[in-house]
């Protein structure tokens, strides 16, 4: 997407994509792609900075990683 130089490419079959969207929009469940497909119009011409976005909000929106003491 980035490579290639579209803006407006928002990947709706991409897990962290859904993820993002869940977290962003606090749902119970990931949204289907057609949701997303519906929910990210808004978003035009620039989905594809948002696809970024929503990677972003799903790394983030994970929970931190325990580590073990050694």
């Amino acid at each position: 997407m980035f490579r290639l130089g579209r803006p407006d490419v928002l990947p709706v079959d991409d897990l962290g994509v859904r993820k993002g969207a869940q977290v962003l929009r606090r749902l119970q469940d990931t949204p289907k792609p057609k949701e997303l497909l519906v929910l990210g119009e808004r978003w035009a011409p620039w989905r594809t900075l948002a696809s970024f976005y929503l990677w972003r909000i799903a790394d983030l929106g994970k929970p931190p990683v325990k580590r073990s003491q050694s």
